[in-house]
């Protein structure tokens, strides 16, 4: 091998393994995850957590007319043993808007978070998501709604 191949694979070992030994002191792990318990090991305790119950976490709203606007209201119940707090609700799309309480659900108390859902410009089957966040194990709980939008007649 030539040395000018030899320099030119060095250099580039080099330069390669710079790049992926790299650290960037900004990029830490979330607290959260250093925290939890659970990440720790392999066995789970959650029985001192909060829990949904939710009576579906479905919706259909089934035929519709595009430029509608529909709600709906998914009603839950906290069954686990400590409050729930539900600190971020992030739809799918910018047509569809969430609403959830912000107070903490005590255990036993129910809870509703209502979806609307805007058809305009909408056409076909249509399926969006709100995912919560919230202090559950997991903490994320996917709501689905889902409609057949078709264009108004002329």
């Amino acid at each position: 091998m030539s040395d000018k191949i030899k320099l030119f694979a060095t250099g580039f070992l080099l330069l390669i393994s710079t790049i992926a030994c790299k650290q960037n002191s900004n990029e830490r792990l979330s607290a959260d995850l250093v925290n939890n318990p659970n990440s720790a090991s392999g066995k789970q305790d959650t029985s001192g957590l909060p829990k949904f119950q939710f009576e579906s976490d479905i919706h259909d709203f089934g035929k519709v007319i595009e430029g509608e606007k529909l709600s709906y209201s998914f009603k839950f119940k906290n069954i686990g043993n400590s409050d729930l707090i539900i600190s971020t609700a992030q739809a799918s799309c910018g047509c569809t808007v969430p609403e959830f309480p912000k107070d903490p659900i005590h255990k036993g108390e129910a809870g509703v978070i209502t979806v609307t859902f805007n058809t305009a410009g909408k056409n076909g089957f249509q399926h969006k998501t709100v995912t919560l966040g919230a202090n559950t194990q997991p903490s994320d709980f996917v709501l689905h709604i889902k409609a057949m939008v078709s264009s108004p007649e002329k």
